[in-house]
């Protein structure tokens, strides 16, 4: 096993604390346990660390172009990628995630090592920028690091925070629509490239039924309207898949997670200044459950001030980017020096640090077998659904992205008694399959999914919700599921 490079200075030992949390992170979704996790995560973080100051040494020497390769945590990132396909074609593939191995062996994975003009329009678009501003958009996007404190250690104006961040996700954008014209493309999707940048570019706009039709079958064309589309709330979910590829969605999730833990769900350190830009990086699940609950509270006091009334009757209630001679965002560290981030689920059994989340549970040893739910496992007497004709639980389900063959989803159940241990399940109606699980461990029989509590997350408070999340494959249809269950009692919808 190497050894993990030595920091040059504190600065850069800051540094190493933060992207190696980073690529523990990814290394655990791609690999079957937490020894293997860091082993590969310390193969790559050499391996990366090598190239990032190799490239650095390049620069200095004025050899190549200082924006031909990425920041230091994308660049970690693809290096555990590139490190787990070595571990396949070694006979080592073993050790990994067997969707992972799949994946590998792809078409899918050989368009990241493939022609460079075949490659994902996000990672040749992120290439193509300043590095500073590469990496300012990664952090704030991807990471969902503070954006003040991101912008305060590249030595930019705080107070221009927002304005930054708007022109380079602008930049980015220019940069992705020039490798769309780039690519080798057939007569149909060249048909369409100046009426996608057209929609694109308003939130306001609509998308013809043609287009709409065109984007649900090309995946290529499908990736661009990902990158161009800079409203909405897609642009890290763009940014993510198309620079790691597998397992990107769930990487993402993980690092809000992180991000949440280590500052608070409301994010209290940012300036109001920074507005809506920021707050939808902060996650698109959490705005929606915002807005139900705020929703939730008007309704009830409205229907409360409308029974009080007389009668019970009231009224009714009703930018483009700079010059390639510079960047946007100034020279300097690309990340904050305020230690590691904080795991969302450290485990006990891994001697360096834990990564910020919990490894997928998608074995073949949990697929297709029956999983009974157990009952008594709430800390309140069997059968007793909560005080008076409350419900014994409440779930949620949100829709949080969603793509041709596939999409991203979490569940929230809210108990309403103490539980020691949690089995939620539910039922798909149109054969949809789950491929990759976090914060519970999975197993599907037929339509039937059942979650299951992981060891940090087992015990839930009376009234408290537990949450977890998953990516999934669909044809044709994907409606919402239904009979939700928690330890085999069935749960009301919100």
């Amino acid at each position: 096993m190497p050894d993990l490079p030595t920091p040059k200075d504190s600065a850069e030992a800051a540094l190493f604390s933060e992207c190696w949390d980073a690529v523990l992170s990814y290394a655990d979704l791609c690999t079957s346990g937490s020894t293997a996790a860091n082993q590969l995560a310390r193969e790559a973080f050499a391996f990366g660390i090598h190239e990032a100051r190799a490239g650095e040494d390049d620069t200095a020497r004025g050899v190549g172009r200082r924006s031909s390769r990425l920041p230091r945590i994308p660049l970690l990132l693809t290096a555990v990628r590139t490190t787990a396909a070595a571990w396949e074609a070694q006979g080592h593939g073993h050790r990994l995630d067997p969707d992972l191995r799949l994946w590998l062996n792809s078409e899918k994975a050989a368009r990241y090592v493939g022609p460079p003009l075949s490659r994902p329009i996000a990672l040749r678009g992120l290439r193509d920028m300043q590095e500073p501003d590469a990496a300012l958009l990664w952090l704030a996007e991807v990471e969902a690091l503070p954006l003040r404190a991101v912008i305060r250690r590249q030595g930019l104006d705080p107070t221009a925070a927002v304005e930054e961040l708007n022109q380079v996700r602008g930049l980015f954008r220019d940069r992705c629509h020039r490798n769309h014209l780039d690519t080798p493309m057939d007569a149909e999707c060249r048909s369409y490239v100046r009426l996608l940048d057209a929609v694109t570019r308003s939130p306001a706009a609509d998308t013809p039924p043609d287009l709409s039709r065109h984007l649900a079958t090309c995946v290529q064309c499908a990736e661009a309207a990902a990158c161009l589309r800079l409203h909405g709330g897609g642009l890290p979910a763009a940014l993510v898949q198309g620079v790691i590829g597998w397992g990107g969605l769930a990487y993402l999730e993980r690092r809000r997670r992180a991000s949440e833990v280590r500052l608070g769900p409301g994010r209290p350190d940012l300036p109001d200044l920074e507005g809506a830009a920021v707050r939808a990086a902060a996650g698109k699940a959490r705005v929606r459950r915002n807005a139900l609950l705020v929703a939730a509270v008007l309704v009830s006091g409205l229907a409360l001030a409308v029974s009080m009334m007389p009668g019970g009757s009231g009224d009714s209630v009703a930018k483009s980017g700079p010059a390639d001679g510079g960047p946007v965002a100034g020279p300097g560290p690309i990340l904050p020096s305020a230690g590691p981030v904080t795991s969302a689920a450290p485990s006990s059994s891994d001697p360096a640090p834990s990564a910020s989340g919990t490894p997928s549970a998608t074995g073949d040893d949990d697929r297709g077998k029956p999983d009974p739910e157990p009952q008594g496992t709430s800390s309140a007497p069997a059968g007793d659904g909560g005080s008076g004709d409350e419900p014994p639980c409440e779930v949620r389900y949100d829709l949080v992205n969603q793509w041709p063959e596939g999409f991203q989803a979490t569940v929230t159940v809210t108990t309403a008694d103490a539980l020691d241990v949690w089995r939620v399940a539910w039922s798909f109606r149109d054969g949809q399959r789950v491929d990759q699980m976090w914060d519970a461990s999975l197993a599907q029989n037929g339509s039937r999914v059942t979650a299951t509590a992981a060891d940090y997350n087992r015990s839930v408070a009376a009234h408290g919700t537990l949450s977890f999340g998953f990516l999934a494959s669909w044809h044709d249809t994907n409606s919402v599921p239904y009979d939700f269950t928690l330890n085999g009692q069935e749960c009301t919808r919100s």
